[in-house]
């Protein structure tokens, strides 16, 4: 049997959520600021694992918090020209946060303005779940 690459298949594989701060941030914010950041301001837990996205005020900067093994780590990128396009809070506007499937944040990173992006209804055969139904 072939298999093709699908979005489903690569929001399956990762075993982590991802959450991003819609609020500005200061990109000068080390560890400790940016775990009170998602714990207050997003309602999560740094040690999860999961991952948290902070973007500066001019969204040429983003800062990833995630929990390695046994510490907290950054992942932080400075884009030489153009902004991350990130998306908008969706039908809760009073929602400081927004969760991105695995395929979004890749999108994210390569530049696709996530604002744009609408994903069709697909049939799902009954009995199936959407990890076992393909792409």
């Amino acid at each position: 049997m072939i298999t093709l690459p699908s979005l489903r298949a690569m929001d399956g594989q990762m075993p982590v959520r991802v959450f991003m701060c819609l609020t500005p941030t200061d990109m000068r914010c080390g560890f400790d600021t940016l775990a009170r950041l998602a714990r207050q301001a997003m309602g999560g837990d740094p040690l999860s694992g999961d991952l948290f996205l902070f973007t500066a005020r001019r969204r040429d900067r983003l800062k990833i918090l995630y929990w390695d093994r046994d510490g907290l780590a950054i992942w932080y990128k400075r884009l030489e020209e153009g902004t991350f396009r990130i998306p908008g809070p969706g039908d809760n506007a009073a929602t400081a946060r927004v969760e991105l499937k695995a395929s979004e944040l890749a999108m994210l990173l390569e530049g696709i303005d996530l604002r744009s992006i609408r994903r069709s209804r697909r049939y799902t055969r009954p009995g199936l779940s959407d990890a076992a139904g393909g792409g």
